[in-house]
């Protein structure tokens, strides 16, 4: 489909709240799964494809509803946002996962590698197929990063982690391909792990994220963020990226950056001049709905340092961990906000 020709498209960043009756929430909002977490599914597995399929209708829907202008098919089908793919792929031992310290301090379950990393099939293929048959809407697919998933692994097999990255990255790029193939107007990868380790991001994530995304034609996006609200709290978030300038190098054509619930300071976006923004302006670590007024006035702050061709109003990150209804009020008031200052500047 052919991407929004209006100033000031509204997005999603990718997740959308999964329904009671397909995961277990409690279960779910105590962790982000690295591992598979079969566990969390309500759904029997001869009926859990054909469940999955009706909640991504109903998130496709919603995010019609709202007035959204670019949608996802809101990550129905996995447990997190790395977890799927990076666990199908060859050289992963499932059986006995790894440790890492996750960026809040505590060691978690991790992909262990134990051989060269391969995608031997397509992931996300069905999920991009089913999307792009139920909605007309332009359509947007997310993948994890390589760099994150370098992070949220266990080396035992590479010389050093910017080796494994590097082929976590073909793998991605093979997956991204597809997905070009199958219709997707812009692709996504999912970097949230950049500041984790700001030094292994300055020597190779920009290399890794290249590789990703060679030969692909859509728009791409690489979307980097400080953690879900609901499990990073907004006291504890920067008030800046250290590594984003960095970020002017690759050559994906938007970044998109988390910016209302830790108080950015706008005045990062003028390292990434030649990029489009999307924007965070919508706040997941509060369950208060922005009235238009106040996603006009965030908006309004963005457009101090990027030009209104050049930004893209988001919510901060995935919407994963909120209640349903506060989602879908929040996307309807990010609509609203951006017809309010698209009517401004047009």
């Amino acid at each position: 489909m052919p991407l929004p020709s209006h100033l000031l498209p509204t997005t999603v960043v990718g997740s959308y709240p999964q329904p009671d009756w397909l995961v277990n929430r409690p279960m779910l909002s105590k962790v982000v799964p690295r591992t598979r977490m079969q566990e969390i599914w309500r759904i029997p597995e001869p009926f859990l494809e054909q469940a999955q399929d009706d909640a991504t209708i109903l998130a496709i829907r919603d995010m019609e509803r709202a007035g959204i202008d670019i949608i996802t098919d809101g990550e129905m089908r996995r447990e997190s946002y790395s977890n799927r793919f990076a666990t199908a792929l060859e050289g992963i031992d499932l059986d006995k996962p790894g440790e890492v310290r996750t960026r809040s301090g505590q060691m978690t379950p991790v992909p262990r590698v134990v051989g060269k990393l391969r995608r031997s099939r397509p992931v996300e293929l069905r999920d991009m197929q089913f999307l792009r048959a139920n909605t007309d809407r332009p359509a947007k697919i997310t993948l994890p990063g390589p760099f994150t998933m370098s992070q949220q692994a266990k080396n035992e097999f590479y010389k050093d982690d910017a080796e494994m990255a590097m082929d976590f990255a073909a793998a991605v790029n093979a997956e991204a391909l597809d997905l070009q193939a199958a219709g997707a107007d812009l692709i996504q990868l999912d970097e949230p792990w950049l500041r984790n380790d700001p030094d292994a991001a300055g020597r190779y994530a920009v290399q890794a994220i290249n590789r990703a995304l060679q030969g692909i034609t859509v728009p791409t996006v690489v979307h980097l963020c400080f953690g879900y609200a609901a499990v990073v709290p907004g006291a504890s978030k920067p008030t800046g990226y250290s590594f984003l300038p960095g970020l002017a190098g690759s050559i994906a054509q938007q970044i998109s950056i988390e910016a209302a619930q830790p108080k950015l300071d706008l005045g990062v976006l003028r390292e990434l001049s030649g990029k489009k923004i999307m924007l965070g302006v919508i706040d997941l670590g509060t369950d208060a709905i922005e009235t238009p007024q106040q996603v006009a006035g965030r908006i309004r702050a963005g457009l101090k340092y990027v030009k209104p061709a050049d930004l893209i109003p988001a919510p901060d990150c995935g919407m994963k961990y909120m209640p349903r209804a506060v989602a879908y009020g929040k996307l309807k008031a990010l609509a609203d906000g951006a017809a309010i200052v698209r009517k401004e500047v047009s």
